[in-house]
């Protein structure tokens, strides 16, 4: 059974085995962002400031930023499972840290390592979930590999901040620590193991970024998802015209739903239909992007827009990491941490970028900084057909080169 795993693909998905992965981008997610539901009880039970207890997650974004292209390219001679392993026991030991702790520099400290371990954690899910299976289901499998994320965002941040308000934020990352115990065995259980790449497959970083493909995929990267962060970092205020201040809790969750909605969807056509499926996602996104331009002071319009928004979204991660694996190939990690760099900058640029158009030109410009992006994001893949063939190469396929 070990000798199957380490060297041979399934012919169907190892559901298990991929929903442990699943776990794994889960509790990235849910430690990424429960302090920002909790900023209160932290602030309070650390005896700092708000903007000063907010400043957890700016932290854990930094240490996905700084080091998600290091710590891929120090592991990339380490068995995979190895990697994924040190990836949830750093979970374990610096959520812990965050619980235990009652001082703010130590509690950055374990926030920027965590961040740390998502960086790696999200370069090596994807890759690591197209090995397990032959390439006709890898799009599938990264699917259901990515749909903690969704999860975690709809259910799992809602209900982490209602415990954390119930019994404490302290025992909430104590929780948080206890999944991942849960998940190290689990993963010793279920996931295969494979080996890391040998000392004479290293390329240098440069010349990942010239792969033909890599470029155009990590440029839809940073203008979809610039354009996502903007309207999601402050759909508060951009909701409060219609009415729905108070309701933003709802939006989020009708958002998130659809968002797992959006991701079965795209397991089902990745396949054999991504470029048609980025495409699609965008332009659809820059529909609901004018349609909130023309009506945004409409309830109906919001949680209308706000649905097919999450839709289009849901698939996103899949779309991007597939595209970006196949234009990268047996480089696929490398490339995948640059996404990961990618990703949280444009999480970091959408904060500032909405800030600044909040305060000089109001809410009402972010559906039209919306839609220059995402068009722009339309024009990279209709030029980029390296990175977005029109035919997927794994279609049809039943075993790898």
């Amino acid at each position: 059974m070990q000798a199957q795993h380490q060297h041979g693909e399934a012919q169907r998905l190892p559901v298990f085995a991929l929903l442990a992965l699943a776990m794994t981008g889960f509790i990235c997610i849910l430690t990424e962002t429960i302090p920002a539901g909790l900023l209160p009880e932290i602030s309070s039970g650390l005896a700092v400031s708000p903007s000063l207890a907010g400043q957890l997650v700016t932290a854990y974004a930094a240490g996905s930023l700084l080091a998600a292209i290091p710590l891929t390219l120090l592991t990339r001679t380490w068995s995979r499972r190895a990697v994924l392993l040190s990836t949830v026991c750093g979970f374990l030991v610096f959520n812990t840290l965050t619980a235990v702790s009652s001082n703010i520099a130590i509690t950055l400290v374990a926030r920027f390592l965590a961040g740390a371990s998502a960086g790696l954690a999200w370069s090596l899910l994807a890759g690591y979930a197209r090995r397990m299976v032959v390439p006709s289901l890898q799009g599938r499998a990264l699917a259901l590999a990515m749909v903690g994320t969704p999860i975690a965002l709809s259910l799992g941040v809602p209900a982490g901040t209602w415990l954390g308000a119930l019994l404490g934020w302290r025992l909430t990352f104590a929780l948080m620590s206890g999944l991942s115990v849960i998940l190290i065995g689990w993963i010793m259980l279920a996931v295969p193991n494979y080996p890391g790449q040998s000392a004479g497959q290293e390329m240098p970083l440069r010349s990942v970024l010239l792969i033909p493909g890599v470029r155009s995929v990590l440029g839809v990267v940073l203008t979809w998802m610039l354009a996502h962060n903007i309207l999601y970092t402050y759909i508060a205020p951009f909701i409060a015209p219609a009415g729905l201040a108070a309701r933003v809790d709802l939006v989020l969750l009708v958002f998130g739903l659809a968002a797992l909605c959006g991701i079965f969807i795209t397991g089902r056509i990745i396949d054999t239909h991504l470029r048609q499926a980025v495409l699609l996602s965008l332009s659809v996104f820059a529909v609901v992007s004018l349609v909130f331009g023309l009506g945004a002071t409409s309830p109906l319009v919001i949680y209308l827009g706000i649905a097919v928004w999450g839709l289009t979204f849901g698939g996103a991660a899949t779309l991007l990491q597939t595209a970006l694996a196949d234009a990268a190939g047996e480089y696929a990690d490398v490339a995948l941490s640059m996404n990961v760099v990618t990703w949280n900058g444009a999480i970091a640029l959408g904060g500032l970028t909405g800030g600044l158009l909040l305060e000089h030109a109001g809410t009402w410009s972010f559906p039209w900084a919306l839609l220059v992006l995402l068009l722009a994001a339309v024009a990279i893949v209709v030029r980029g057909e390296q990175g977005f063939p029109a035919a997927s190469s794994r279609s049809g396929q039943s075993t790898s080169n």
